[in-house]
């Protein structure tokens, strides 16, 4: 991988690993990955190196939930295990 390259998206791996594509902003998550902001095309180079990116990820967060196995119809039926922490300042 060269100096400058960035290190690959992988879908649900961690809660840190953002990925930008002109104005659009894809941020990871363990049990979610939200998408902001807005991506334009024209005909140019530019555009499809975009699309291409785009169509990269799109496909590796497809593969990821398809490798799942048997999914819920929703998320919001998934309970996410938490742990309960003293409180510090108390």
């Amino acid at each position: 991988m060269p100096a400058h390259a960035k290190p690959a998206f992988t879908p649900f791996a961690d809660e840190a690993a953002v990925q930008t594509l002109g104005g659009l902003t894809l941020e990871n998550g363990s049990a979610r990955i939200a998408l902001h902001g807005s991506l334009d095309f024209a005909r140019d180079r530019e555009s499809l190196e975009r699309a291409r990116a785009l169509q990269k990820t799109l496909g590796a967060i497809v593969a990821a939930l398809e490798g799942e196995g048997d999914l819920p119809e929703r998320a919001d039926d998934v309970r996410v295990a938490t742990t309960e922490v003293k409180n510090p300042f108390g």
